[in-house]
């Protein structure tokens, strides 16, 4: 599969380059020649320069005969216009990168039928929306719902004193209808197995039945006390959407921010909440402002660097939980490191959606996990696939992935080695993302 994105810039850099070693045939139309230039260098994609509104760049055969167009330059109008000139030219699927509030929320419609967008992306709703979902499960480092609500996974820090330390997996007393389905240790991928034991410091994905796996939240719980008070530092897209969705659950919100327009845009959309026009970097001004009283302090700049010195800022005035939104993927183990307790990238969030689109097939959805080193998936098992009518046991999967949960007829269920996977069965497949590309096709059905 052919796939082109014009626009190399944050977002468009980092789904080209995983796009390419998902080993897609991906072509990248850049028109600023130092762009170009880095990604020729760092990328395995042909680039083409010019301008994506051009008619002919769509004339270059290696554009033309491409099967999906995803749209990330800076503008949202030349994104949309790229888009209505792909469909025209052929590209049948196109994916567009739409920043602006009003196209977003209020013109969906029109960029669906009339523009013919097959997907929309806005970053910034994404990374608020995850925000705002973590934030209802306080314990959690990460949470995700699957096969419409009816799996759940769930994502926690062992801590020193934690009981599931230092003993066998199968000895753990943990609920039949929930899964030890992946941990992270020193950042590396492990599949635990029964004689596996958790360590203080590893991060844990737990899976299982909706509502065993809330029950067993709780026994997380005492990490972080129920959230009720929210500080957000920048009111950028993302925290406009963010400080409202917060409040709406019941959060008092306080935001500052040193634009002054963008405090008053803000300030419109609250009922409650507090908009303060001021430098974030001012301990004086944090510690005014309650930073230490916090329940979870939120830093979304636009500056990756400043946002991991005003989160190490609120821990040392002894904020309880800090979330950071980085742009650059790197900077995310770094910052977990240091005693950043959530670390968001809106292009590893948007890269997912966008997976997801260009894989097709019978994928539900994309998460990408621990800087996109992993991946959930949940997939319909196709008709005649190669895995259809086949035991767990009897099919060549990677060590390093591993089917966590099966929804049938609408009930979810813990699965073992001789379970038989049938047609239209949904299951969460978590597997290390360089061997996604192999298995996924295991699932497509045959005529």
């Amino acid at each position: 599969m052919r796939i082109v994105v014009a626009g190399a810039g944050k977002l468009g850099y980092s789904i080209a380059q995983l796009l390419a070693e998902d080993q897609f045939d991906v072509v990248v139309i850049e028109a600023d020649p130092r762009r170009k230039e880095v990604v020729q260098n760092s990328l395995d994609v042909l680039v083409i320069e010019g301008s994506s509104c051009s008619p002919t760049i769509f004339a270059d055969p290696d554009i033309k005969d491409a099967d999906v167009l995803i749209a990330c330059t800076d503008s949202d109008e030349v994104n949309m216009v790229t888009c209505m000139m792909a469909k025209k030219n052929g590209i049948k699927h196109t994916v567009a990168r739409i920043r602006n509030v009003e196209y977003a929320v209020h013109a969906s419609k029109m960029l669906n039928d009339e523009m013919q967008i097959d997907l929309i992306l806005n970053p910034e709703r994404i990374t608020a929306a995850e925000i705002d979902h973590i934030l209802m499960t306080p314990s959690a480092l990460n949470v995700d719902e699957f096969a419409d609500g009816k799996v759940r996974m769930f994502e926690a820090k062992i801590k020193e004193n934690s009981p599931y330390t230092n003993i066998p997996l199968k000895e753990l007393g943990i609920p039949k209808d929930i899964l030890v389905a992946m941990l992270f240790r020193r950042h590396k991928m492990i599949i635990p197995r029964g004689d596996d034991i958790l360590l203080p410091g590893d991060n844990v994905y737990f899976v299982g039945r909706h509502d065993v796996i809330k029950t067993f939240e709780n026994n997380f719980s005492n990490t972080y006390e129920k959230i009720k008070r929210a500080l957000i530092i920048g009111a950028g897209r993302t925290g406009r959407f963010l400080a409202p969705m917060l409040e709406n659950q019941g959060l008092f919100v306080k935001v500052i921010e040193k634009d002054k327009d963008r405090c008053q845009l803000l300030a419109a959309k609250l009922n409650k909440g507090l908009v303060l026009c001021g430098d974030g970097t001012d301990i004086d001004l944090l510690m005014e402002e309650g930073a230490s009283e916090a329940d979870v302090v939120i830093c979304i700049t636009e500056d990756d660097k400043l946002n991991l010195l005003l989160a190490l800022l609120a821990k040392h005035l002894g904020a309880k939980k800090t979330i950071v939104r980085v742009a650059r993927n790197e900077y995310i183990e770094l910052m977990e490191k240091v005693g950043v307790d959530v670390v968001l990238s809106s292009r590893l969030l948007s890269a997912g959606e966008v997976l997801r689109f260009v894989r097709k097939g019978g994928i539900v959805s994309v998460s990408l996990l621990e800087g996109a080193q992993a991946e959930a998936l949940e997939i319909i098992v196709g008709k005649n696939s190669e895995v259809d009518n086949r035991a767990l046991r009897e099919i060549d999967f990677p060590k390093e992935s591993l089917i966590c949960a099966i929804v049938r007829d609408g009930e979810a269920y813990i699965p073992n080695g001789d379970t038989v996977l049938l047609a239209n069965d949904r299951i969460i497949l978590f597997i290390k993302s360089e061997f996604a590309k192999s298995t996924v096709p295991l699932f497509e059905g045959r005529e």
